[in-house]
């Protein structure tokens, strides 16, 4: 389907691109700075003509982030603590790359915090920790896909509300409305 579609036109003209980078401006983020995983991984594939191959569940949600340009975000559940939250950062939440460092998402940033204040991913839809990232020694996991649609209102990353997924999936995912 993404291949098909690439044919077409760029990813950066897919409406589901664009309202991402609708979204990501609205909240002060420059979209071609920071662009959302489904732009990032569509771009790739558009100049390589494959991904690599990395972990059949990842690459299962890869393969579904590239067929409808959203965000397929997967996550090991065991390291996540309490719920897992989409909020503002207040600035001491601790984010570890894939590399292994240590950074601390900046004050307002949009993140995928736990109850222990780690953060699981950066700049909503940007970047994935490696903390909590998909092993092969992963036994369960939390699977989120995401999308902003055109005409969607504008996103308000101040305030948050709830989802509960069923209780067999793990930890409530609290987002912010968009």
């Amino acid at each position: 389907m993404a291949r098909a579609r690439l044919s077409e036109r760029p990813e950066s003209e897919f409406p589901e691109i664009q309202a991402w980078r609708r979204g990501f401006a609205r909240m002060g983020l420059k979209p071609t700075q920071y662009r959302s995983a489904s732009e990032a991984l569509l771009r790739r594939f558009r100049k390589e003509g494959a991904l690599p191959k990395i972990h059949p569940m990842i690459d299962l949600c890869n393969a579904d982030s590239l067929a409808y340009a959203i965000p397929v975000a997967v996550f090991d559940l065991a390291r996540i603590t309490g719920d897992l939250e989409v909020r503002p950062a207040v600035g001491d939440e601790i984010y570890t790359t894939f590399a292994g460092e240590v950074e601390l998402p900046e004050l307002q940033e949009v993140i995928f915090a736990d109850a222990s204040g780690r953060a699981h991913a950066r700049r909503w839809t940007n970047r994935q920790s490696g903390y909590s990232a998909v092993r092969d020694e992963t036994a369960s996991v939390l699977i989120i896909a995401e999308a902003l649609h055109v005409g969607e209102p504008d996103v308000d990353s101040s305030s948050t509300s709830s989802m509960r997924p069923s209780a067999r999936s793990g930890p409530s995912i609290r987002g912010a409305p968009c």
